[in-house]
C-alpha cells in the first residue's frame, strides 16, 4: 500500500498513559500520524481488506466511470483501486477529517498513478455519488448516525451505473451476547498479540464506545436489500470484524 510506504508515520502511543475522564475518538492530526500503525494493529485482515478492494476494482471497475473510497482517511483503499482500475476511471476521495486529507494531499504529490485520485473534503451524507462503478466503505458507516445509514445506502446505490458494486467493511455484533463478548475477547487479544497493553485497549474502547456504533451482519445485509442492492455477500470475515459486497 502506497500510503504506507511512503509517507512517515509513528507507531501508535496515543493511549498508552493513564487519562482521567477518556475523550471521545477523533480523527485528528494525532491520529492520522499515527494512523496506519492503528489500523493495521487494531483491525484484523485490515491489509487483506485493502488490498482486495483493489482486486474487486479490477474486476467491478467500469470505463468511463468514478470509483468512490468514502472515508478514505489516509488513501490506502484509494491506492489499491487506483493502481487496478481499469482504464479511463477516476478515484474520489472522500473524508471529513481535514488532518487526513492533509497528509493524504503530501503522499498523492508524490505518486505516479494509472488512475487520478481527486481529494474531496466532505462529509459523506452529503456527497452526491455519481456514475460510480464501485463504491468503497471501509470502516466508515459504523460511524455514521444508525438514522442516516438507510439514506446514505440508497444515495450510493442510485448513484451507480449498472452492475457496480459497493464493497462495505464494518465491525460487527452479534445476536448472542455470548458469543459477541467471545469475539469482543478475541479482538483484545488480536490488540494484545500486536504489542497493546491492557490499559491501551480499555482507554480505546472508551474512547470509541458510542462514537462507533457496530450492527450484526443480518442487520447489514437487510438494509441493503431494502436499499435497492439485488445481491448480498460476505466475502471476508475476521472475529467481529467483516466485509461484504453488494451488488445493483
Amino acid at each position: 500500500m502506497a500510503i504506507e510506504k511512503n509517507a512517515e508515520h509513528k507507531k501508535d502511543t496515543l493511549f498508552s498513559h493513564p487519562m482521567g475522564e477518556v475523550q471521545g475518538f477523533t480523527f485528528d492530526s494525532n491520529v492520522a500520524s499515527v494512523f496506519p500503525d492503528m489500523i493495521q494493529r487494531s483491525v484484523p485482515g485490515y491489509s487483506t481488506v485493502v488490498a482486495m478492494s483493489g482486486v474487486l476494482a479490477q474486476r467491478f471497475s467500469q470505463p468511463g466511470t468514478r470509483l468512490y473510497d468514502l472515508g478514505c482517511s489516509l488513501g490506502a483503499t484509494s491506492f489499491a483501486m487506483a493502481q487496478r482500475a481499469v482504464d479511463d476511471c477516476e478515484v474520489i476521495a472522500v473524508d471529513n477529517a481535514s488532518a487526513m486529507l492533509n497528509q493524504l494531499s503530501k503522499t498523492l504529490a508524490e505518486q505516479v498513478l494509472p488512475t487520478p485520485i481527486s481529494l474531496l473534503h466532505a462529509d459523506i451524507i452529503d456527497v452526491d455519488i455519481h456514475q460510480a462503478s464501485v463504491v468503497a466503505m471501509n470502516y466508515t458507516l459504523q460511524f455514521i448516525d444508525i438514522a442516516e445509514r438507510a439514506k446514505l445506502l440508497t444515495g450510493i446505490r442510485d448513484g451507480m451505473v449498472d452492475n457496480g458494486v459497493l464493497i462495505l467493511s464494518e465491525k460487527i455484533q452479534f445476536d448472542s451476547a455470548q458469543v459477541n463478548e467471545l469475539f469482543i475477547d478475541l479482538h483484545h487479544d488480536f490488540k494484545r498479540a500486536n504489542g497493546y497493553s491492557d490499559l491501551e485497549i480499555s482507554q480505546k474502547r472508551d474512547a470509541i464506545e458510542n462514537v462507533l456504533v457496530p450492527e450484526s451482519l443480518a442487520m447489514h445485509r437487510q438494509r441493503l436489500v431494502d436499499c435497492g442492492f439485488s445481491r448480498v455477500e460476505v466475502w471476508f470475515q475476521c472475529f467481529n470484524f467483516a466485509s461484504l459486497v453488494a451488488f445493483k
